[in-house]
């Protein structure tokens, strides 16, 4: 098998011009140079300089070996280069699991405040908690404990709470003047009257929001089921329809009108949210350096 150094040795020779020249940007001595480059011309089976006096004359073959590999190997010396920087500066890897619409929202817009090397990976709180069991990520932003695995530490970091949101258009009379009346079977009727979007068909968020305020489950329309918060905001804000969200998941499309609250219920449902990791394997600098940055991020997140 042909030796990488060898094409490197052939590539300093043909820009050099001299084995002398070859050699000091090698590193090498000029006889180690010479058994390269040797070892490449009866590998391939072809001259590839003419030796003269005080100058390597390049063959015709060499030229056209020259353009094909110069370009690869340009290309991994930087990626050396790159890895060897990196190395001196002794970059920290932070490997960070998030709910997909959290980063896009919040943390994405301060990445520039890190200086450790960051690894998002998306997912849902189980999934998210099993990769941190497995060693997979460093800490990552959970919506809900398992208490299952007590060496995991789950550190408070905010309190998000539900309501139902509309378009900001929508006319909302008739749902607003019985929520005066106070008639929860009322208002349920109505609501359940409408069009919903939800994250899936099993209603989380909805079921949430009715266990707190019709102590039952809900019977309601799902005009669709779409697996990103975000997105259903978006459904919400140009239709007729209706979603549960938090001040957390809906706080800049609240602050910039795509949408407005309906109805925050009688009994307001919250969650909180945690910062998850565990505390024998992440280095606390590491955990301070995203701690300062969640927070950064969060510090205005409130409507």
């Amino acid at each position: 098998m042909v030796n990488l150094e060898w094409y490197r040795t052939f590539k300093a020779i043909y820009q050099n011009g001299t084995l002398t020249k070859a050699a000091q940007e090698l590193l090498l001595s000029q006889p180690n140079v010479s058994v390269q480059l040797a070892a490449l011309e009866s590998y391939i089976g072809h001259a590839l300089f003419i030796r003269l006096p005080r100058k390597m004359v390049p063959t015709d073959y060499a030229k056209q070996l020259y353009t094909q590999v110069v370009e690869p190997l340009d290309n991994l010396e930087r990626v050396e280069a790159e890895f060897k920087k990196s190395i001196l500066s002794k970059t920290t890897t932070i490997r960070l699991g998030s709910p997909a619409e959290f980063f896009s929202v919040y943390l994405a817009q301060n990445l520039a405040q890190l200086k450790s090397y960051l690894v998002v990976q998306y997912g849902l709180a189980s999934d998210l908690i099993e990769k941190l069991v497995n060693n997979d990520l460093d800490i990552a932003i959970i919506t809900q404990r398992n208490t299952i695995h007590e060496f995991i530490t789950y550190e408070p970091l905010l309190t998000e709470t539900f309501s139902i949101v509309c378009n900001r258009d929508f006319d909302s009379s008739e749902f607003d003047r019985l929520v005066e009346t106070e008639d929860l079977d009322e208002i349920e009727r109505w609501l359940q009257a409408q069009k919903w979007y939800a994250y899936n068909s099993n209603l989380v968020l909805i079921r949430r929001f009715w266990r707190e305020n019709f102590k039952k489950r809900p019977l309601l329309k799902l005009q669709a089921a779409i697996p990103d918060n975000n997105s259903i905001l978006e459904a919400v804000g140009h239709s007729d329809g209706l979603a549960v969200s938090s001040d957390l998941i809906a706080g800049k499309a609240l602050k910039g009108g795509l949408v407005r609250v309906l109805w925050q219920g009688i009994h307001p449902a919250s969650n909180e949210i945690y910062l998850a990791y565990d505390k024998t394997k992440i280095e606390p600098k590491l955990l301070d350096e995203i701690r300062n940055f969640v927070t950064l991020s969060l510090q205005d997140f409130k409507v």
